[in-house]
Formats: structure tokens, C-alpha cells, sequence
């Protein structure tokens, strides 16, 4: 499922903003991002990802702002006393120019450095919890943006659903007129054979008629067919994660869908098996979408 959330929080040392976005996949991929100094953070980050999701691409990245903005600043000691060292020189090579001032000196880069304080322990700890802590609010809002995606594909499964019971019944129906135009046809090869093989023994001509008619039986597929299509529909009532479940539903489906057509001995039941592996093919895509 596709979504977008963001969580955001601040404490005394610095603000921070976690952002996750989601797409559809067949398993579970996190992509982290995450400030220097705070790479430790993406082990328990992935952990509660995981914990809440079962699929999807996501895209996790945090950004901290003002860390310790209130820090002081030294002199750098060295570097001015390079640059004084320069003085001599310089007033020979520019005996007009006036004596060096203070701003001017300091102002040059790398006399002045700022010195950020540094966090103790404890306030490291305090302060990853609470950039953890917002990551859950953020994850809250990315499962209800999820969850809204689901409610709204549930009557798109179900219309799904419905045409492959429809054309499961049809099919059903054709399969039902298939004995009768076997025989015809098995009557009209058996006279066929006779006539080019006087001696051909009936014994045989009706073994080889009985395991034609077990090769056309198509019963067996429109069972599995039935029985997968109930387990769909009861996945789709249940709570928690399904996709994967439905999502090798569909593979069996497509499985039985491919069988039936390939025992079809009617041209309008293997036209309604194809019409059942296009349905299916449409639920399939569909179910790449949820949970």
C-alpha cells in the first residue's frame, strides 16, 4: 500500500522530523536515511517497522535541526599565531597599508571556532527515546493512511471476487454438456477407427474412450476453483495482514484457471476459462496493493 507520514518533536538540544513513505511490493524493503551521529538508530527503526508491517517499500528519513545551538567559541590559538608570524612579511611587500585590527584578525577563517558542548550520556538516551517516540506517532499515521487505501480496495476485491464465482458457475454449467458432446465425438473417432482398423479390439477402443473422457473431466478443477474462491472470500473478513495469503490464492487460482482450459473439449468453455484467468489476473493485481 502507498502512504505518507510524518512525526516531528524538540527537546532543549535540537528539533527533528522523521518522514516515511510507502509503495506497493511483494515483501518488505526499508530504505533509511539517517544524520550523522545517529546511524545507530536505524537497527530499532527497522525493528518497529517490521513489527507493525508485513509489505511495502519504505523510505524512512530524519533530519535534526539546531543540535546544542547555544554552544560556545573559542580562539584557535595556533591559527592566529600563523597569521601573525605573515605579519612581517606582508608589511614589506605593502609598506602603505595600516596596522592590523582586532576584528579583522578575528574574522579571518579559522581563528574563531565554534565549540559545541557535548551531550552527556543520559542526555543522549533522553534524546533518542524521543526521537523514537516519534517515530511511533509517525508509523500511527502511516498505518491509518494504510488502512483508509485497504477500506477503499475492499469493494474492488469483492467486485473481483463476484466475476470469478460468476464465471466459476458458468463454466460449470458448459462442463456439464461436455460428456454428451464427447461421446458424439468419441462415436463419430470410434467409427473412424474402425473403418481404418477392422481389427482393432473393442476392449481397447474402450479403454482408450474411458481415459479420453478422465483427461476432459474438468470437475476436479471447478472444485479447487470453488474451494480457493471461498478462502479468498474468508481472508478478506479476517483482520491483520492477508496480502501475501490472497496473493498465492490468486497464483492457485490461476493454476486451476490454465488446467481448465487446457481439458476444455468446447470452444465456449474455453472461452469462459479465459474470461476467469483475465479476472483473475485483475484480482491478483490488486492484491499487490494491500497488507
Amino acid at each position: 500500500m502507498t502512504g505518507f507520514a510524518r512525526g516531528q518533536g524538540q527537546d532543549y538540544t535540537c528539533s527533528w522530523t522523521w518522514e516515511i513513505k510507502s509503495v506497493n511490493t511483494k515483501g518488505l524493503d526499508v530504505r533509511a536515511r539517517l544524520p550523522t551521529g545517529f546511524e545507530n538508530l536505524e537497527q530499532p527503526a527497522r525493528e518497529r517497522i517490521a513489527k507493525r508491517f508485513q509489505r511495502g517499500a519504505f523510505n524512512l528519513g530524519l533530519s535534526l535541526r539546531n543540535v546544542l545551538a547555544a554552544g560556545t567559541f573559542q580562539v584557535n590559538r595556533a591559527a592566529l599565531d600563523q597569521v601573525l608570524s605573515l605579519l612581517p612579511d606582508i608589511r614589506e611587500r605593502f609598506p602603505d597599508a595600516g596596522p592590523p585590527s582586532i576584528d579583522g584578525l578575528l574574522s579571518l577563517r579559522g581563528v574563531v571556532e565554534s565549540v559545541e558542548e557535548e551531550l552527556s550520556e543520559e542526555a543522549r538516551q533522553a534524546l533518542e527515546a524521543g526521537i523514537l517516540a516519534s517515530l511511533e506517532t509517525a508509523l500511527d499515521s502511516l498505518a491509518a493512511m494504510r488502512g483508509q487505501e485497504g477500506a477503499r480496495l475492499a469493494p474492488v476485491l469483492d467486485a473481483h471476487l463476484d466475476a470469478i464465482d460468476r464465471l466459476c458457475a458458468e463454466a460449470g454449467d458448459l462442463a456439464a454438456t461436455q460428456p454428451e458432446a464427447l461421446r458424439q465425438r468419441l462415436q463419430t473417432q470410434v467409427a473412424e477407427l474402425l473403418e481404418a482398423a477392422p481389427s482393432l479390439s473393442e476392449d481397447r477402443l474402450a479403454q482408450e474412450a474411458a481415459l479420453l473422457a478422465a483427461k476432459a473431466d474438468v470437475r476436479e478443477e471447478l472444485d479447487r476453483l470453488a474451494a480457493h474462491h471461498t478462502a479468498a472470500r474468508a481472508l478478506l473478513e479476517r483482520d491483520g495482514a492477508v496480502g501475501r495469503k490472497l496473493d498465492f490464492l490468486c497464483q492457485e487460482l490461476n493454476r486451476e484457471a490454465n488446467t481448465l482450459c487446457s481439458k476444455s473439449a468446447d470452444v465456449a468453455l474455453t472461452r469462459v476459462g479465459l474470461d476467469l484467468k483475465a479476472a483473475i489476473e485483475q484480482l491478483r493485481e490488486q492484491v499487490q496493493n494491500i497488507e
